[in-house]
């Protein structure tokens, strides 16, 4: 099979691989390429970076974990699924020669290098030497054959005369050099003390590989490293199948659920681990510990690695969760739970509380394990029968302390580790919780195992007291009520969720543009910062006159069968879809359950689902892993990302990636005071975004907005309004501290610039809606949220001003409170 590929290497970890491998991945999606990203070595976290740079799973290639023989047939799986790649990266481990200790270089880059008939390019930083380059790239070239260094790139640059001297050195062993990269510190990942900090958990991921594209681009050869890919001479053999490797017939019929634990604390698992539970008929549903319930009817429960111990004491906060859990799993649901998993079914971590399930306790210390492993199963189990031989490797910083009496879950040479209970008494050990991380394509028996304990599952019900959104009609809303009808000259504006005017350097930006009025306004500035503030293709960026027309542009171009807005949100999309004559259901979110969002309430059959996030009017930020849930073939899913900037960090957005069947829709007039400007955009798919582009008015962007599209996107704006949002965040903090005090606490747990207030139950008048009415007889104005689908006319929505702009709100509503007590 025609592949071709490259092993990025370096002389020992420290010196760039990761950064130039990735930047690698991305510069060459950017120009087109479409990339395979591969990882040498157990390491989940590089493959996550991986993932951000081509837009497709990341993959590792371990001859420890899989076996040397499934190295080659497991890199063409990767680069074959979801569609064949052009070219494939692989990312080394540690320094080249570096493998498995003892092991005469087993499992090191070279060794891999080999096995895959691929050429290297070395990664050297050169920081701290100059001569010296020459000698470390020959001895690396020549210590042993078989492996073919192709080019370097040399990183850490410092002055002209350093790389003219480096090169000088490099020259001599004939090796061409292929790129520069300088000490920009920019382009590092951060990191922590497991490595970087995953891919997940980073909201500035996105825009730091967008930036690390193009450095790579500009300081590297892409050319030149596609020409040494190219070289690499065909590979023999089949791909690796999931359905071949378990030895199965496609499974036809009901699939039982497999709840897989993901989000920010439990980002370790390999791709190949979905695979092959679904070859083996097994559904895996993603759920987040940190946000989500137990998947409802999940008959299986798998608990990756990932790092409870940073996220702890969120993680205790879900009391909700971990009772259910722990229910669950003592009735007998089958479990796998590798490392961080094991440590979430402890009684505590660090002190926290976590689940419950293990006797046992958890503690981090100073000292690292990591080693790889050959281990035997200790009892008939989950995973399939005692006696099965497993390869794995083990990386944690943390001890557990189980009591007495308890069955290991693995017997290694000198020892034994982790739990294999039985808690329902099933005569199985449901339970399989150890350190010991595995790679199932490399262990199919485990899959095997594991469905076949799992069809034998009894389903978990989520419990009643929880019930998920329903899809419902009500009373039809007015779609087109606006805030700015609430407000009127003279009332405190509490109603409109713009900030103040504009800052004063946006200002003389938008003065600055009307200069400019006489000539047709030009989009591809505008188009060009926003890409690269979201890392995305500017083909996938299209500026719209707010975020009201990138609504009206999708209404008006797409021909969707079944259309669902989740609610209460935003009218505008919904409104803009009815004018386009199409029909649209609800699905209405609870306010008993802060209004959250459950993926399964959206029916199967929607090709086309808005939500917002953060929504308005309850401020409720979804899970981007929930979000993610709502991702299926032959559907679109809207995501309206209008108050995203006024939330620290922008968590859970979605803009910063090239997901399938995903539009993202961003307004920059609430931030930056510029309602009347009408600014924004939408980020998706380029080829819908070109039919978008073909429906827009010309010239529907005017100059000024387009120039105000520009400033905002700059790294001053950008820091600006993270400022802003942390400001409003205490704000807001302050506010509900308030009105809780008043006996009027906020609905949910909002995130935006602005709560949501049930009026009509604590401060009960004549008529429901009387609290606003009263509120305006006193001066001030607020969103009456019964235009909102979903809720009724004692609802109303709260803007967030300063503390001392919201004294008179607080008064006027502390009066209306006592006498509608005393009416009652």
């Amino acid at each position: 099979m025609r592949l071709p590929r490259i092993v990025v290497a370096a002389p020992a970890s420290g010196h760039g691989k990761t950064t130039v491998a990735t930047g690698l991945m991305a510069a060459l999606r950017r120009a087109g390429h479409r990339v395979s990203g591969h990882k040498i070595g157990p390491d989940y976290i590089d493959p996550g970076y991986h993932r951000l740079a081509t837009g497709r799973p990341g993959r590792n290639l371990d001859p420890h974990l899989v076996g040397e023989d499934l190295l080659v047939p497991l890199l063409l799986h990767g680069a074959a699924t979801p569609e064949p790649a052009d070219v494939a990266v692989v990312e080394g481990v540690m320094g080249l020669h570096d493998g498995a200790i003892g092991g005469e270089g087993f499992a090191s880059t070279a060794h891999v290098a080999r096995v895959l008939d691929a050429p290297v390019l070395l990664v050297v930083d050169i920081s701290a030497a100059s001569r010296t380059v020459g000698a470390v790239v020959h001895g690396l070239a020549t210590f042993e054959p078989g492996v073919r260094i192709a080019g370097v790139v040399l990183n850490k640059a410092g002055s002209e005369r350093h790389v003219a001297e480096v090169r000088a050195a490099v020259a001599r062993t004939g090796i061409p050099v292929l790129g520069v990269l300088g000490r920009d510190d920019g382009i590092v990942a951060p990191a922590r003390h497991l490595g970087l900090v995953p891919v997940d958990e980073r909201t500035d991921a996105a825009a730091a590989t967008a930036l690390l594209a193009q450095r790579i681009a500009a300081g590297v050869d892409l050319d030149a490293v596609l020409r040494i890919a190219r070289s690499a001479p065909d590979l023999a053999g089949p791909a690796w199948d999931p359905a071949t490797a378990l030895g199965t017939a496609p499974v036809i019929g009901h699939r039982p659920v497999v709840a897989v634990a993901g989000g920010r604390a439990f980002t370790f698992r390999y791709t190949e681990t979905d695979e092959l539970l679904r070859a083996a008929g097994l559904e895996p549903v993603v759920f987040d510990p940190l946000a989500d319930d137990l998947p409802d009817g999940a008959q299986g429960l798998y608990l990756g690695g990932g790092f409870p111990e940073v996220h702890a004491r969120e993680l205790a906060a879900r009391a909700d969760l971990t009772a259910g859990l722990r229910a669950a799993v003592g009735a007998g649901l089958p479990t796998v739970a590798e490392c961080a998993g094991m440590l979430y079914l402890c009684r505590t971590l660090d002190g926290a509380p976590m689940v419950g399930a293990l006797p046992a306790d958890a503690v981090m210390t100073p000292r690292l394990t990591l080693r790889y492993s050959t281990a035997v199963t200790a009892a008939d189990g989950v995973h399939g029968p005692a006696g099965g031989r497993s390869t794995g490797h083990e990386f944690h910083r943390t001890v557990v302390t189980p009591a007495a009496g308890v069955t290991p879950a693995w017997r290694f040479a000198d020892r034994v580790e982790g739990f294999a209970i039985d808690p329902a008494g099933t005569g199985l050990a449901t339970v399989h919780a150890s350190y010991l991380h595995t790679h199932w394509a490399g262990n199919p028996s485990m899959a095997a195992g594991v469905a076949e304990s799992v069809r034998a599952a009894a389903p978990v019900r989520r419990p009643a007291r929880r019930p998920a959104p329903v899809r419902t009609t009500v009373a039809e809303p007015d779609l087109h009520h606006h805030g700015d009808a609430d407000a009127a000259p003279g009332l405190l504006d509490l109603a409109v969720n713009v900030r103040g005017p504009a800052p004063d350097w946006l200002q003389d930006v938008l003065r600055g543009a009307l200069d400019d009025l006489a000539a047709y306004p030009r989009t591809d500035e505008a188009t060009a910062a926003i890409a690269a503030r979201h890392g995305r293709d500017p083909a996938q960026v299209l500026p719209t006159a707010g975020g009201a027309e990138a609504f009206t542009l999708l209404a008006r171009t797409l021909a969707p069968r079944h259309t669902v807005v989740v609610h209460p949100q935003f009218t505008e999309p919904e409104a803009a879809l009815r004018a386009a004559g199409h029909r649209v259901d609800r699905v209405l979110l609870r306010p008993e359950d802060g209004f959250r969002l459950h993926p399964a309430a959206v029916p199967a059959t929607a090709d086309l689902v808005m939500i917002g996030n953060p929504t308005n009017p309850t401020g409720a930020l979804h899970p981007r892993a929930v979000l993610e849930q709502l991702i299926t073939p032959g559907r679109l899913l809207v995501v309206d990302e209008a108050f995203l900037d006024a939330v620290p960090g922008e968590p859970e957005s979605l803009s910063g990636q090239d997901l399938p069947g995903v539009v993202v829709v961003r307004s920059l007039t609430k931030t930056w005071g510029i309602a009347g400007l009408r600014a924004g955009y939408l980020l998706g798919p380029a080829e819908l975004v070109a039919r978008l582009r073909a429906q827009q008015p010309p010239w529907s962007v005017s100059s000024p907005a387009a120039a105000a599209m520009v400033a905002c996107c700059t790294p001053r704006a950008l820091a600006e309004a993270d400022a802003m949002a942390e400001q409003a965040q205490e704000w807001r903090a302050d506010l509900a501290a308030r009105l809780a005090a008043l006996g009027l606490p906020v609905a949910g747990t909002p995130r935006a610039p602005f709560v949501l207030l049930d009026t009509g139950r604590p401060a009960a008048h004549d008529r429901p809606d009387r609290v606003r009415e009263m509120l305006r007889d006193n001066g001030i104005a607020v969103r009456r949220g019964d235009t909102f689908p979903g809720l009724g006319p004692g609802w109303i929505r709260v803007a967030v001003r300063a503390p001392e702009v919201m004294v008179p709100f607080l008064d006027a509503l502390a009066r209306i409170v006592r006498e509608g007590r005393k009416a009652g």
